[in-house]
């Protein structure tokens, strides 16, 4: 008897086991799947029968039980290297993941995953922008450029008749991940890659009536999660552009910018406008104001809430302790701020108070720290006291 499963998934051991497969006397079964594109654990999908599949269906030789042969298919005809080899860097994080050479489509010159910042109020805006630059590069002979947008989740579909008007020179669709396997596109822009309970990673917790029914759960955090990012990644033939919270960026994105080897290109504004709060050690974000200066603000906003005001001189920068002096010297215009004795983020700036002028923190209230400042204007000589005693008026003698 013979069976072919050509599933990448492998639903449960209910469709195929190891005692269907040997009543019909001698059985060989020839089977396809990729571990790494497990994405179907909730519809009942066993990542477990690929990592064991000698155990599960090998046969027995010279009293040697599991004898299989595994083949792998590494060799790509979609993406180029930029992708397909940080792809496959990013699943392999898993150590439980199978290992597998991959063999790209081609090589690109330039960065070929790229992050891109969004703000509540101007995801759209963004969205635009990236699709009119992708429509800017060279199309393929003969044809429009693909672009495939990708959601976790289905209601992050944006308005697909408004984008097509607008970007008549491209062809654009959305999915799903789950919905995009077995797809592809000259690009792929994958939306909504926030840190939130419906973001991507999703933190949407099983039911634990589902996990009695499911196949038995991996212990490395976000393991499905991380092969359905591999899964968007690979959609893509030359480009993939993410689409990011600016405040609340995705775990995964934050790998990926963190990690040079993945070499993917970060808006100039996270290179040189980001730094670290030094409250609880997160990132402090430029956020632009709307008639006014913009602002420094941490990512934890629920929990740390630091606030810094940018440089006092350009409006944009921020000044960053330097040694080994420890001034605080902005990197965007060069501007020299006194530091704060207090808090290592804070500088000194001139304050008016009961007793006179002073220097303090601009963190305050956060931060109380300051330091005196010697009274420059207004100050009297020896010589204007003196002069001011001789001519006190008369009728007021001074006190002896």
């Amino acid at each position: 008897m013979k069976a072919t499963v050509p599933r990448a998934d492998f639903r449960a051991r209910r469709s195929i086991t190891p005692r269907t497969c040997t009543e019909g006397g001698e059985a060989r079964i020839f089977a396809v799947g990729d571990d790494w594109q497990s994405i179907y654990r909730f519809a009942g999908s066993d990542i477990h029968i690929m990592r064991n599949f000698g155990r599960e269906f090998g046969g027995v030789f010279v009293a040697r039980s599991g004898v299989h042969r595994t083949v792998d298919l590494g060799r790509t005809f979609r993406s180029v290297d930029k992708i397909a080899l940080a792809a496959r860097r990013f699943v392999l994080c898993n150590p439980a993941q199978i290992t597998k050479t991959v063999v790209p489509a081609g090589e690109a010159e330039h960065p070929a995953i790229r992050i891109a910042w969004t703000r509540r109020e101007s995801g759209d805006q963004v969205l635009n922008e990236t699709l009119k630059a992708l429509a800017a590069e060279p199309a393929p002979p003969g044809r429009k450029a693909t672009v495939l947008l990708l959601g976790r989740y289905r209601f992050i579909e944006p308005d697909m008749h408004n984008l097509r008007r607008r970007h008549s020179n491209l062809t654009i669709t959305f999915k799903t991940i789950h919905a995009s396997k077995g797809l592809e596109a000259d690009h792929v822009i994958l939306l909504g890659a926030d840190s939130a309970r419906m973001g991507f990673p999703s933190m949407i917790v099983d039911d634990p009536l589902l996990a009695l029914v499911s196949p038995e759960a991996e212990p490395f955090a976000n393991a499905e999660e991380r092969r359905v990012m591999y899964v968007a990644m690979t959609r893509a033939r030359s480009t993939v552009t993410i689409l990011a919270s600016e405040a609340r960026p995705s775990t995964f994105v934050t790998e990926l910018m963190k990690d040079p080897a993945y070499d993917v290109a970060t808006p100039r504004e996270a290179q040189e406008r980001t730094h670290t709060c030094g409250q609880c050690g997160g990132r402090l974000l430029f956020l632009p104001g709307g008639e006014g200066p913009g602002w420094y603000r941490c990512e934890h906003i629920k929990h740390c809430g630091n606030r810094m005001p940018p440089c006092p001189a350009c409006g944009t920068g921020l000044p960053v302790r330097k040694e080994p002096k420890g001034e605080k010297i902005c990197g965007e215009c060069g501007a020299v701020q006194e530091p704060c004795p207090e808090c290592t983020d804070g500088w000194l700036v001139e304050r008016k108070g009961r007793y006179g002028t002073f220097l303090g923190c601009v963190r305050f209230p956060d931060c109380t720290g300051k330091s005196k400042k010697e009274r420059q204007v207004g100050k009297r000589t020896s010589g204007e006291l003196d002069a001011g005693k001789r001519q006190r008026p008369l009728g007021k003698p001074g006190r002896r």
